[in-house]
């Protein structure tokens, strides 16, 4: 059955319209879907396409989602594009995920047909659009409550898909990077997160024209995020960093900037809590399951992490001091300056 194997970010033209469609009440019926309108796709809602009711209560968080997961669902590349067959292909995902996985509802928030069909996955995943919420999945192990999951149908290991769910693609991740303030640069494959091989190789290899497609209409640099390779035996900053970031999950280690038998045991197992490629390294997918979106108010040792680096007191407490040192450094690498610890302030301080 299919399942998972495994500059200015506001609202464009699309998401206006977007908006536009939701006061108007288009969205007001469940399975009315979303219309599509100057390119905007439409999403069919839940009960359009029949879906079971969750076993148990949604959770949805009170912040809009920090990045996007694309999945395939390692099924046959079906030549039925038609909309009558993206309903039963959702139904079958949400039999499966439900039934076999044992899960709550659809793990993904979205699903895109061959034939370019998209249809809502977890309930209230369309309702939520539009709105500074996320809706809880079950699609990448350590970013559920951080990410979307976009399910593509077909298996994407030694062929692209097709034109037309490829360009609908785009427009999905043009709307929801919209709605969201979604960066194009965190568009993400799950291998990225997990050790899986989904998105499939040549699905993945199309992660970086994704990115700027995408970037085409919303702004912004496209340009995937990259991290070092921090390995035992290493010394200095990197290190460090590395050991807060532990720590900030829950490790006890000394930050004395050693890469020695303890930091490599808590990366370790760090990486098997979070389904990651369990190998000792910090490497890409430690570094981003690892980092964690920090500004004024918070605390803890990822704000230590950031604070040494900028070479500031280092107390755990992001106040005003800890934020005029962020953008300043933001200001120094040409990023957006907000004052905000994102993914893309994390890369330079890693770097």
């Amino acid at each position: 059955m299919p399942g998972p194997s495994h500059g200015a970010h506001g609202p464009n033209r699309r998401g206006f319209l977007y908006t536009a469609l939701a006061g108007m009440g288009v969205l007001a019926l469940p399975d009315t879907g979303l219309a599509a309108v100057d390119g905007t796709p439409e999403i069919a809602g839940t009960e359009a396409w029949g879906a079971r009711p969750p076993s148990a209560a949604i959770e949805t968080l009170g912040h809009a989602p920090r990045r996007i997961v694309i999945h395939h669902t390692a099924t046959p590349n079906s030549t039925d594009y038609s909309r009558q067959h993206a309903f039963r292909l959702a139904r079958s995902i949400q039999d499966h995920h439900m039934d076999t996985n044992g899960w709550i509802d659809t793990g993904q928030h979205f699903t895109l047909s061959r034939g370019g069909h998209v249809t809502e996955g977890r309930h209230h995943s369309l309702s939520a659009l539009g709105r500074s919420r996320h809706v809880v999945g079950a699609h990448a192990f350590g970013q559920n409550r951080l990410a979307l999951g976009i399910e593509n149908e077909g298996t994407y290991d030694t062929v692209e898909p097709r034109r037309e769910q490829y360009t609908r693609l785009v427009e999905l991740c043009v709307l929801l990077c919209g709605e969201y303030g979604i960066g194009a640069h965190e568009i993400h494959g799950h291998r990225d997160f997990n050790a899986t091989g989904c998105p499939g190789d040549r699905l993945h290899a199309l992660l970086p024209r994704l990115r700027r497609d995408v970037a085409a209409e919303i702004g912004g640099d496209p340009t995937g995020l990259s991290w070092p390779l921090v390995r035992p035996d290493d010394t200095g900053e990197r290190v460090r960093t590395v050991q807060y970031l532990m720590n900030e999950h829950g490790a006890s280690l000394s930050t004395d900037g050693v890469y020695g038998p303890a930091t490599e045991s808590a990366v370790r197992e760090f990486q098997r809590a979070v389904g990651a490629i369990v190998d000792g390294l910090a490497g890409h997918q430690t570094w981003n399951q690892a980092i964690r979106r920090r500004r004024d108010g918070d605390s803890g040792s990822a704000v230590r992490a950031v604070q040494h680096r900028l070479s500031i007191t280092v107390d755990g407490l992001f106040g005003p001091d800890t934020t005029t040192a962020v953008r300043r450094f933001q200001s120094e690498r040409g990023l957006v300056v907000d004052g905000i610890v994102g993914s893309r302030t994390w890369e330079a301080l890693a770097g």
